[in-house]
């Protein structure tokens, strides 16, 4: 948004409520007190700074992580209004930013036109969860400081301590998390970075740095991202690991009232079609909403009117559908608007009506003009897309032929499921276990009325490098989407019908249980990302060491599990016993270790930011070996890849 000229002052600080009970129920703020929640402190402070340098007033933020582990957050904006507020006489306007719910400059005046953060809860809530919070301000050629101690009470009031350095503007936060509120206090750098990339590439020009002082920072360096080419460059970092079809990425933007679009495009030789990542005020709209839906439908009409104009397509034959020309297309659709209305499952779809109309009109004008002023690359895209469009049609041969086979044979469910008595999806779980033997010892350990296990022979199909009428010619994959009932793919696939509410991948500990693994995590989250998004796909974790301590037999998950275990009790000397795979274990071992669920431990499989998660599949399963190198290099160390 263009930079606003008119003041911003203490008289445009609005308190809406006081800050109360958010250390009662943290979770009603900050969505849960495990890490998500804790990263979720630095995102409010972060995202006041972005909120100014999407006013124009606003060139950079650093943030560090202090030796101490506290997070320290400052920018060269405009600082925090210092001056009496005018509806809290007693206070400054910087104090009731930091103590009241509901106040900021986004409330009514004219403080921002466009503000990413949801409810301007932000800064207070951190206040009220952190042991301590340090502020400066750096306003009016003076720097003004104030703190707080637990739970947001004022330790220090504010005041002046000083000439503002060089005549210099903005606002350092520090804070450090309550761990009696927090699961874990402990920052993850990797997770910080992700999205701190991702503002960047959303705010062009826009420096983010990064500095991680602990003393066991997996990397003592700083990191500094800043695009000039925004969301351009945004999709060629997604595609980096994928082969395009042309070389400039297209790019078209339009304002209007109180809204604007950027669109940035480029299409791959790659088969997916969720290549769609969509933003609105920098927030990521996984679930979509008015501004994908306006893109979409602009996108399928624009390419076929396109194609039957040039006789690419003939007027007798069928329209190319959406699907088919969002084959190997990466997009970036990011919106900024006064107003902006989130719901959904997650509160990230965007239900602006005025915003669809927009994006719709805007794709219409400009993407036709970008076809006629790039032919070659149109004639590329849009026979990419009639080949997308013949494997469609044959996939849906496959599936009636499929459906006709199984009604002749009376066959409702595989073979090969071993399927649990319960008819209720919200208890059921189906175990998909790698190999027939793991299978045979996990259908005598399981509870047969709640679970279900279905073995899987050998690899499964890489679904990164396969249209769907090749998927569909998989009998193991085959065999997956007739025991889950709920269809496969864009077109057909239907949530509400799924028969388990958990699908838990069951794999060995080594690395051909983790290849596995990923190749499931990549079909499911290619072929059926609703099971991903509403949080059904989880994956056991089989242990890989045992030892005895006492008369207690110890279970260890992995190599770092055995590391933490020794440096906690270095005098067990012991050569630990390596696990057998889980066909050899015996079935009350892989109930005891890994299937009952009183004990068990799972992860969750989430999908927080779509254009990451595309990324890492697309490096780990494509085509380019030396970038899945760089990236097993990078985060070899890094906990989260253990698994996937």
């Amino acid at each position: 948004m263009s930079s606003t000229e008119n003041t911003y002052n203490a008289s445009q600080i609005t308190v809406l409520e006081g800050l109360e009970a958010v250390r009662k129920r943290p979770g009603m703020y900050i969505g849960s007190t495990g890490p998500s929640g804790l990263h979720h402190l630095v995102w409010e402070v972060v995202d006041n700074s972005v909120d100014e340098a999407m006013a124009g007033h606003c060139s950079e933020i650093i943030v560090t992580i202090l030796p101490d582990g506290g997070c320290q957050v400052s920018d060269n904006g405009r600082g925090i209004p210092v001056g009496k507020h005018h509806q809290e006489e007693d206070m400054s306007a910087a104090e009731v930013v930091f103590t009241k719910l509901h106040a900021g400059g986004k409330f009514g005046g004219d403080g921002y036109k466009v503000s990413g953060g949801l409810h301007g809860v932000g800064i207070s809530v951190v206040n009220a969860l952190s042991i301590k919070v340090e502020v400066e301000i750096d306003r009016d050629e003076k720097r003004h400081y104030m703190e707080f101690s637990s739970g947001g009470n004022l330790e220090t009031k504010l005041n002046e301590i000083g000439e503002a350095p060089n005549g210099r503007t903005g606002t350092t936060v520090r804070f450090w998390p309550d761990p009696e509120i927090f699961e874990e206090v402990n920052f993850r750098a990797q997770t910080l970075l992700e999205r701190f990339q991702m503002m960047a590439f959303l705010n062009k020009s826009l420096q983010i740095s990064f500095s991680d002082k602990r003393e066991n920072a997996v990397n003592k360096n700083e990191v500094i991202y800043k695009y000039d080419g925004g969301i351009k460059d945004f999709v060629e970092h997604v595609n980096a690991s994928k082969e395009s079809l042309f070389a400039k990425v297209g790019f078209f933007e339009a304002q209007e009232k109180e809204q604007e679009v950027e669109i940035a495009f480029q299409w791959n030789t790659g088969f997916n079609t969720d290549g769609l990542h969509s933003f609105a005020n920098g927030i990521n709209t996984i679930e979509g909403g008015m501004h994908e839906e306006g893109f979409r439908t602009a996108l399928t009409g624009v390419m076929n009117r396109y194609a039957k104009k040039k006789g690419l397509i003939k007027d007798k034959d069928d329209n190319l559908q959406g699907e088919d020309i969002r084959e190997g297309l990466t997009a970036i659709i990011s919106v900024r608007l006064g107003e902006p209305q989130f719901e959904g499952q997650t509160k990230s779809k965007l239900g602006n009506v005025d915003i669809r109309s927009l994006v719709q009109k805007t794709t219409n004008e400009k993407l036709s003009d970008w076809l006629e002023e790039h032919p070659a690359e149109a004639k590329i895209i849009l026979q990419k897309s009639i080949n997308a469009q013949r494997a469609r049609l044959a996939a849906q041969d496959a599936r009636r032929s499929a459906r006709r086979k199984s009604a002749l044979d009376g066959a409702g469910m595989p073979e090969k499921l071993k399927d649990c008595s319960s008819r209720d999806p919200r208890e059921s779980e189906l175990f998909i276990v790698e190999g027939d033997s793991a299978g045979g010892s996990a259908i005598q350990a399981r509870d047969p009325r709640t679970m279900a296990i279905l073995p899987l022979r050998g690899k499964i199909l890489n679904v990164e490098r396969a249209r769907a009428d090749r998927m569909l010619q998989n009998s193991e994959i085959q065999t997956m989407i007739q025991a889950l009932g709920a269809g496969f793919g864009d077109d057909e696939f239907d949530l509400e019908k799924i028969r388990y509410h958990k699908v838990i991948l069951l794999c060995d500990a080594d690395v051909d249980g983790s290849h596995i693994r990923t190749l499931l995590l990549t079909f499911f989250y290619r072929k059926m990302k609703p099971l991903v998004d509403a949080g059904h796909i989880f994956i056991a974790q089989p242990p890989l060491f045992s030892t005895v301590v006492g008369k207690e037999k110890i279970y260890l998950k992995d190599e770092n599990a055995k590391t933490n275990f020794l440096n906690e009790k270095p005098d067990h000397k012991k050569e630990f016993q390596r696990l057998k795979g889980l066909g050899e274990m015996d079935f009350d071992e892989l109930w005891d270790t890994t299937m009952d669920p009183t004990r068990r431990s799972l992860l969750q499989v989430t999908v927080e930011m779509g254009a990451v998660a595309d990324e890492v599949f697309s490096t780990l399963m494509g085509e380019d070996v030396e970038s899945r190198k760089r990236f097993i290099q990078t985060n070899a160390r890094d906990v989260r890849f253990l698994d996937i």
